[in-house]
């Protein structure tokens, strides 16, 4: 296959996984009508890792865990607790609002790669961060009491969440060669072990196990997450780093358009000032990455 062709064929995925991962904050949000946010984390986390095992059997060189500290670290921050705190934001809130304050990730990355990597923040960087801030003042509203905070905060956490998730993975990166397959499956499977003590130990709502319910499930953990995250990989091998991220900018997007029209969700003028700022910032830092060259990591992306 040529080039431009394979080139061509990368950014039609690219196009699909925007679309299938914005998609998926709306399916989640009608999930949680059926289930409990604990017990939904837990059952796509289960499907996602169940799918990916053979993946692992066939594109990678080895099936045991490389880095298992660092996989299980990565696997409770970045997956148990990040898909918790944003599935009870969004049995809470509104899909699309709750995409974007947990897209605040990169800022949290940028402020949390300063002491842990030492990667310093520079001009663009901070002028981001500053606009993120702003933006984040404006939807959270903390001058006014609102029954939405706690749910809004939450969303905060789970982008602070996985901003942990890639410190630690990008300093096991520079320390030690990483199969990105072999961690991805791993950090997963670990992760889902203490997800479902405590789903265990804490059910009280009992999930419905309606044929709606178990397409949406079906649809988050096997094309969302497991296919979603080899569709990922096969973009980023194919496509510059910067490019990708960019594009990744559209999941947010999609997610607040299909919230609009599907759940009826009209955030107010006060929110979209706030979302269109940190959409900016995002922007800015994507377009700062392209300039200066430098790869984006694998992690950072988030469906």
């Amino acid at each position: 296959m040529s080039d431009v062709r394979a080139v061509r064929r990368a950014g039609i995925v690219m196009v699909a996984l925007v679309m299938v991962w914005g998609y998926a904050w709306v399916l989640a949000k009608l999930a949680l009508a059926y289930c409990g946010p604990l017990d939904l984390a837990t059952l796509r986390t289960a499907v996602g890792t169940l799918c990916l095992f053979p993946t692992l059997l066939v594109m990678s060189r080895r099936v045991l865990p490389e880095h298992p500290w660092e996989a299980l670290g990565v696997g409770v921050i970045q997956t148990g607790l990040f898909l918790l705190l944003n599935n009870w934001a969004l049995s809470q809130g509104e899909a699309g609002k709750t995409s974007i304050l947990v897209f605040t990730m990169p800022f949290w990355v940028l402020l949390f790669a300063w002491p842990v990597l030492g990667e310093r923040i520079r001009g663009v960087g901070w002028a981001a961060v500053a606009m993120a801030a702003a933006g984040l003042a404006l939807i959270l509203e903390p001058w006014g009491l609102r029954s939405a905070m706690p749910a809004k905060i939450a969303a905060v956490l789970a982008g602070v969440c996985w901003a942990l998730g890639v410190v630690i993975s990008k300093r096991l990166h520079n320390r030690h060669p990483v199969d990105v397959y072999n961690f991805t499956f791993w950090q997963m499977a670990l992760g889902l072990i203490p997800m479902v003590l405590v789903a265990v130990s804490t059910h009280s709502q009992p999930i419905q196990w309606t044929p709606a319910f178990i397409g949406i499930l079906l649809t988050l953990g096997v094309i969302a997450t497991a296919l979603g995250w080899m569709a990922w990989f096969y973009v980023l091998n194919r496509l510059p780093a910067g490019t990708a991220s960019m594009s990744s900018l559209g999941i947010p997007v999609v997610a607040l358009l299909g919230s609009s029209l599907q759940l009826g969700e009209r955030p107010t003028p006060m929110e979209w000032a706030g979302m269109t700022l940190i959409a900016a910032a995002l922007a800015l830092i994507s377009w700062d990455t392209i300039r200066r060259h430098r790869p984006s990591e694998p992690m950072m992306v988030q469906e």
